[in-house]
């Protein structure tokens, strides 16, 4: 479902040109819930983008959810992003003004489906979150893990094979992280899909099946997590860094 051949990007920034990616081979079949690993200014974030058509490599081939992403015109990724990935930021990008149920609904919104299939959907995403009470309130009146759940919940609303998150708990306690992390796990066994995040913490790529370790804009590795707890993740890490 998901796959990288050789894809490599570049930025110039203050006048150098900085490789991001120098040719990215990944590929994830099957549905689980996955980490990709690596320091600040490994590529981790870049990857996560271009995995989610949010940028364009400038070499190499990216097929996520059984499509040729790279190769899609503008018009064809904004459907892909709306209907085959969701995706959920550290930042929880949700709308001041809107209440926890409109931040939910607003892709459907956007998208011009009826109010039932809105309502119907939200109402389940809410109940499966645990935030059903707090439906009509604003982000304001939210705890930040509550405000990480809505952004879950809007991510999910059509139903993608897909779930990207770059570093989801950044902004939240240990605690809260701990729940999150168990709650995305729970996710891709239970909706069966792809889930796959971006995090610099052994804590948080514990919960994965896998951790993708990425390096100098290289995947160096990986790290099968079973039976590991955080502070043994980080001993397999360190392990690429010698």
């Amino acid at each position: 479902m998901i796959r990288c051949a050789g894809v490599q990007k570049s930025y110039r920034q203050g006048g150098e040109t900085v490789h991001a990616l120098r040719g990215i081979d990944l590929e994830i079949a099957d549905p689980g819930f996955y980490a990709v690993m690596g320091a600040s200014g490994s590529g981790k974030s870049t990857l996560l983008h271009l995995l989610a058509a949010l940028d364009v490599p400038d070499a190499g081939e990216l097929i996520v959810s059984g499509k040729r992403i790279d190769q899609l015109d503008e018009r064809s990724l904004t459907r892909f992003r709306r209907r085959e990935i969701g995706i959920v930021f550290q930042q929880f990008n949700l709308i001041p003004t809107l209440t926890a149920r409109e931040n939910v609904e607003l892709p459907a919104v956007l998208a011009g489906e009826s109010h039932t299939f809105m309502r119907q959907r939200s109402d389940e995403l809410l109940s499966r979150l645990g935030l059903t009470e707090r439906a009509e309130h604003r982000p304001d009146a939210l705890s930040g893990g509550e405000q990480q759940r809505i952004a879950i919940a809007r991510a999910l609303l059509f139903r993608p094979p897909v779930l990207f998150a770059d570093e989801p708990t950044g902004a939240l306690d240990s605690h809260t992280s701990a729940t999150l992390w168990a709650l995305l796990s729970e996710l891709a066994r239970d909706q069966d899909m792809i889930v796959l995040m971006v995090t610099h913490e052994p804590a948080a790529a514990m919960h994965c099946q896998v951790a993708h370790v990425l390096g100098d804009g290289r995947i160096l590795g990986t790290i099968e997590t079973e039976g590991l707890d955080a502070s043994g993740v980080a001993a397999r890490y360190q392990q690429f860094g010698r």
